[in-house]
This record gives C-alpha cells, structure tokens and sequence, in this order.
C-alpha cells in the first residue's frame, strides 16, 4: 500500500513538472490554430478531400525547427528578434522585418475577428458590426489589463477548443486505409488553385506571428523567473534549454494533430458529400454536424461548437497576433515592452497592440467575406514567411549572437528546409498565374 502511494506521489510530482515547463510552446502552438488555419484547413479539406492531408505530417518537423530556433534565440539572447536584428544587422533588415510582421499580422487580426463575429452571429442574430466591435474591446482589454501570469493560464485552458475536431475524426466513419495513405504519401496537382491552397497551408501553420511571439515570451518567462541581468545575457543551462524544447515539441504537436483533424473532417463531411466550396461560417460548420448528430437540431448544435471553437481561438490568438506586432516595433524602438508590465509602464508597447487590433478591426468594414479573408490572410502569411525564416536561420546559427546554443546541423538543416520548400511553393504558385 505504501509503495502504491509514494508511486501516485511519483506520477503527480511528474505531471506538475511537466506541466509547469509547458508554456509559451503550447500557448503559441495552440495559437498556430487561429480562425485563419481552421478556415485554411476546412478549405483544403472540402476542395481537396484527403489531397494535402500530407502536409500535417509533412510540416511537423519543419515546424518544430523554426519554433525551437526562434524560442532559443529569445531564451539565448533575453531578447525578442527584432531587438536581436538591431543589436547585430543593418537597419534595412530590421525595417523590413518589422514592416512585414506588422502587415501580416494586422490582416491577420481583421479577418480573425470578423470569423468571430461571423461565427457567433450563426447562433445568435447580432449584427455583425456590433459583434466585432465587442470582440475588439474584450481582447483588448483582456491584453491591457490582465496580468500575464492570469492571462498565460486562460491562454492555456483555450487551446481545448480544438478538441471538438479530434473527436468527430474518431465519431464518423472513415476509410482509413485511403486517409492513412494520404497521411503520408504526398500527392501534388500543378495548378494555381492548389498552390495556393498549399501556400496558405504553410503559411497558417508556419506563421510570422508566431517566430516574434515566441522568442518574446521566452524571455517574459525568463523575467518572471528573474533570470534576466542588466546589460547581460541571462544565465540559461542546459536543463532550461531541454525544457524549451519539450514545450515547443509538445506545442507544435498538438498544432499538427489539429490540422490533420480539421482536414480529415471537412474531406470525410464535405467533401465526399459534395461540398467542394467554403463560402460561408455556416458552411465550415457543417463539418461538425456529424459530433452531434444525435441532436434534434444537429444543425444548430453543429454551428453552437463550430461558433465556441472559433470565438475561443480568436481569443486566444488575436492577442497573440498583436502582441507579437508590439514586440516586434517595441525591440526596434528600444521601448518598454511586455505584457508583465502595467499599461503607464509600457504606453508604446499597448499602443501598439491596440491601433493594429483597431485596424483589423477597421478592415471588416471594407466588404471582404470574413471566410475568404481567412484564406486570403493564410496565403500572405506563407508568403511574408519566407524571408522572415531565412533572418531566423542566419541569427539562430550565429555563434556571436548565440554562443554554446547556436544551431546544431540538424536544427540548421531543417530550418533552412524549410526555407527552400516554402519559397518553392509561393513561387510555383506565381508561375501558375503566369498566362500560357
């Protein structure tokens, strides 16, 4: 009985631990899963079926490299990657990364809060400009007002929305011969459409937003750890870097086990049905008809989750998406920057975060269809990625910047991999706009 108790002890200590380590990995691997990707995904489910289901196998590792590589530059250094770029390159560099995380992310903020709003409005008829404008103000006052160590744990506790596809892989029938199939072996069409598709894959799941958010919160982790010295490096082990690298592994994971459940739906729902073709919130939410189909509405149930998933993962990303922006242009401006700190302590840190959450905002006003924004703001992402990886690749490997933990070739390989395959396929998918 007393070797049974010190074993249940054992097994809590070990879960504790395991769960004090996970942090911003987990927080911004669950972020990765933003309105954006979930439409980006159910897209290429419908029009594709199990055609780019590869791509979630396919990208883990590619994924894992650039996370780890930026989580490491932030822990290395005690600095975000914008600081880091100005400490050691040209001013040219530092602008062009700035202004391209900016721009992405503040599209990336405007068409996750108009999916919000077109989300919530399938249950309740709000309009759709109030819903957004209530979106904006909760998020932003969550961000401003929230302490980080309040605010890490409700980003935490959001990432279970995704939860609702992982189970209706498992409620529906599959052919699971065919999906494990095309769960491994690549299947390529060279036409525009599937580039493009292909394109805002990568760029959703290998998103900007992400390589800036991460280095930032590694070292909000570090402050609030008080491992950062004055005019130092912090004092990192061995030990600390392993810990790094088992949340980002951990987070980056559950991003892909999502995007494989989110494609595997919308291919077993819509498309074998003949839904080739999100136009429409209440189109993607079809795809979840088949968890509640026990219901005497299990249409409306269908759109309850589909509409609590998406307003969970707006919550959780858009102040990722901002935030990663204030970072960004708060490092190249030397201003005080993060989210431990109180709103008169940090005023060009929250600024920031709230004109580009205003401007997202802003951008629902101008008559884009909130689904095909999704997409559309996918497809960017994958294109501004591409130099912002090839930045990442030169600092990570820099033994001046990184010392002891500059990349490793495994770690070098990967990152630079990844670099090639996303620049092969933004550039096939601008030569199949060439007229022939």
């Amino acid at each position: 009985m007393e070797k049974v108790e010190k074993d249940i002890a054992q097994i809590k200590k070990d879960t504790n631990d395991l769960l004090k380590d996970i942090g911003p990995g987990v927080i911004t691997g669950a972020a990765d899963d933003d309105p954006s990707g979930i439409a980006t995904y159910s897209q290429t489910g419908a029009q594709f079926g199990y055609g780019q289901l590869w791509t979630s196998i396919f990208m883990l590792p590619f994924q894992i490299a650039v996370q780890e590589a930026c989580a490491r530059i932030g822990a290395v250094s005690g600095k975000g990657i914008a600081a880091v770029i100005k400490d050691n390159y040209s001013k040219k560099i530092l602008y062009l990364t700035v202004i391209l995380i900016i721009i992405a992310n503040t599209i990336n903020i405007g068409a996750d809060i108009g999916a919000m709003a077109a989300a919530t409005k399938l249950i309740i008829p709000v309009n759709f400009a109030l819903l957004t404008i209530f979106f904006t103000v909760v998020m932003l006052t969550l961000e401003i007002f929230t302490s980080y160590k309040v605010y890490s744990k409700i980003l935490k506790w959001l990432s279970l929305s995704l939860l609702s596809y992982l189970v209706t892989v498992f409620i529906i029938q599959q052919p699971w011969g065919d999906l494990l199939k095309a769960t491994f072996l690549p299947h390529i069409e060279f036409s525009f459409q599937f580039f493009f598709i292909i394109t805002g894959v990568l760029g959703t799941t290998i998103s900007p937003y992400m390589f800036f958010w991460q280095a930032s919160q590694e070292t909000e982790e570090e402050r609030q750890l008080k491992m950062l010295r004055t005019k130092h490096k912090p004092y990192i082990s061995h030990k600390f870097i392993k810990n790094l690298r088992v949340d980002n592994f951990v987070g980056m994971l559950a991003s892909e086990i999502g995007t494989w459940s989110v494609i595997v739906v919308a291919a077993t729902v819509l498309n074998s049905h003949g839904i080739t073709n999100i136009n429409t919130a209440a189109d993607a939410a079809k795809a979840l008809e088949p968890l509640v189909h026990t219901f005497p509405d299990a249409g409306l149930a269908a759109k309850f989750i589909f509409a609590v998933g998406i307003v969970g993962l707006g919550l959780l990303s858009v102040p990722v998406l901002a935030g990663s922006a204030a970072y960004a242009l708060s490092d190249a401006f030397n201003w005080k920057a993060g989210l431990n700190l109180k709103l008169k302590r940090a005023h060009g840190f929250y600024g920031v975060i709230t004109i580009a959450t205003l401007i997202g905002l802003l951008i629902n006003f101008i008559g884009i269809d909130p689904m095909r924004a999704l997409v559309i703001t996918a497809v960017i992402n994958g294109v501004v990625a591409v130099p912002l990886i090839l930045i990442i690749a030169v600092i990570a490997g820099n033994k001046k910047i990184m010392g002891a933990y500059a990349s490793k070739w495994l770690s070098k390989t990967f990152v630079w991999l990844t670099f090639i395959f996303m620049a092969i396929a933004v550039a096939v998918m601008l030569y199949t706009l060439i007229p022939r």
